[in-house]
C-alpha cells in the first residue's frame, strides 16, 4: 500500500511538471479583406421633374370700366400682333368723343373771332384810332382763344384713346393658355380677360429644395428630357431662381431656360431635368468598411508594420451605394478592413487575404 502511494504521487509530479513546461497559446490570427483609401467619388447626378412654361406670360386686360360685347379668342389660338382680342361697349366712349369734338370746334370758332378782332384793333391802332387798352384786351383774348383750341385738341385725343381702349388688341405673338371673363360681364379696368404665352423662349420649371440651392454649383448645365419620351433632349442653363420659399412646400421655385427647344416639348409637357453635382472632397470606402464606435461612424484600420488593427472614428459626408465618402478620420492610402470588421477588436493581428474586397 505504501508502495502503490509512492507510485501514484510521482507520476501526479511528473504529471503537474509537465504541464507547467507548456508554452502559453499563441494569440489567434484573424484573416480579413481590406482596402485602401483612396480619392475616387464621382459627383452625384441629381434628377427632379417639372413643367414645359413660357418664358413670358401676360395677361391682357382692358384699361377701362365696361360691358365686355365680345372675346374673339379661346384657349388654344395662337395670336398675332395687334390682332384685336375681345371689346367693349363704346357707346359712352364714342359719346364723349363727340362732345369733345363739338367743344373743339366752338373753341376754333372763337379763335377764328378772336384773331379777326385783334387783326381789326391792330389797324386801328397804328392810324391812331382806338386806345392802347382795347387793343390789348384783344390781344389778350387772341392768346386765351388760341389755349382754349389747345385744351380742346387735347380733350379730343383723351376722348378717342377712350374710344380706342375699347379694343383689347395683342401687343405681341403668343398662345391664348388661360381666359378671365365672358362676354356679356361687366369687367373692371384692369381684369385679367385671357393669358397669353408670349412666342419665343421656354423654361423648364422645377420645385428645389433648400439644401441643393446651397450645395449645387453656379451656373449648371441642365440636361433636360421630355418625360414620355426621353428621346426627346435640349439643354439648359439657370434663368431664375426664386427669392422666396413657397409658404407651403418650403421649396424655391428655379426656372431653367430651354436652348432650342424640340417641338416636342409642348407648353405644359412634364420633363426630368439633371445636373451633375460637384466632385465631393474626402476619400471613399466600400460601405461595409463601415461600423460603429461610441455612436458614431467607424473604420478598422490596418497597421503595415505590425498588422494590427485600430477601430477610428470617421466623419461620412455621403452614403451611396457605391461607395461612403468619408471627409475626416483617414488620411489617402491608409489600409481599411472591408470584411472581417464583426469579429475584430483594437491590436488584434490580422492576415490580410488575396482579392480586395
Amino acid at each position: 500500500m505504501c508502495k502503490f502511494q509512492i507510485l501514484m504521487a510521482t507520476l501526479l509530479a511528473t504529471a503537474l511538471t509537465g504541464c507547467d513546461s507548456k508554452e502559453a497559446p499563441t494569440a489567434q490570427v484573424r484573416p480579413v479583406r481590406t482596402v485602401a483609401a483612396e480619392p475616387g467619388a464621382q459627383g452625384e447626378t441629381l434628377a427632379l421633374t417639372g413643367q414645359v412654361r413660357p418664358k413670358d406670360q401676360v395677361s391682357l386686360a382692358f384699361r377701362l370700366d365696361g360691358r365686355m360685347v365680345k372675346r374673339l379668342v379661346n384657349v388654344g389660338d395662337v395670336l398675332k400682333a395687334g390682332e384685336i382680342v375681345a371689346q367693349l361697349d363704346p357707346q359712352n366712349q364714342q359719346n364723349s368723343l363727340r362732345a369733345a369734338q363739338a367743344s373743339l370746334a366752338a373753341a376754333e370758332a372763337a379763335l377764328t373771332q378772336a384773331r379777326l378782332t385783334f387783326d381789326r384793333q391792330q389797324q386801328l391802332l397804328a392810324g391812331g384810332w382806338t386806345q392802347r387798352a382795347k387793343f390789348d384786351e384783344a390781344q389778350q383774348s387772341l392768346l386765351s382763344a388760341e389755349a382754349q383750341v389747345d385744351a380742346a385738341h387735347a380733350q379730343v385725343a383723351i376722348a378717342q384713346d377712350q374710344v380706342n381702349y375699347t379694343d383689347l388688341i395683342a401687343d405681341a405673338p403668343g398662345v391664348v393658355t388661360a381666359t378671365g371673363a365672358e362676354p356679356g360681364e361687366v369687367i373692371r379696368a384692369g381684369q385679367s380677360i385671357v393669358n397669353v404665352a408670349r412666342q419665343g423662349g421656354r423654361d423648364a420649371v422645377f420645385d428645389v429644395s433648400e439644401q441643393l440651392i446651397r450645395t449645387s454649383p453656379r451656373d449648371p448645365v441642365v440636361q433636360i428630357v421630355l418625360t414620355n419620351d426621353p428621346s426627346v433632349r435640349a439643354t439648359g442653363r439657370v434663368r431664375e431662381v426664386s427669392p422666396q420659399a413657397d409658404a407651403t412646400t418650403r421649396t424655391f421655385q428655379v426656372k431653367v431656360g430651354i436652348i432650342d427647344p424640340p417641338q416636342e416639348m409642348q407648353l405644359g409637357s412634364t420633363v426630368t431635368g439633371s445636373i451633375k453635382l460637384a466632385t465631393p472632397s474626402g476619400l471613399q470606402v466600400p460601405p461595409s468598411a463601415l461600423t460603429r464606435s461610441d455612436g458614431r461612424p467607424a473604420v478598422w484600420v490596418v497597421d503595415p508594420k505590425s498588422q494590427t488593427v485600430s477601430l477610428r472614428n470617421v466623419d461620412v459626408s455621403r452614403y451611396d451605394p457605391a461607395g461612403v465618402i468619408v471627409s475626416q478620420g483617414l488620411d489617402a492610402g491608409e489600409t481599411v478592413v472591408t470584411a472581417g470588421v464583426q469579429t475584430l477588436h483594437p491590436d488584434q493581428k490580422v492576415r490580410v487575404l488575396g482579392g480586395g474586397v
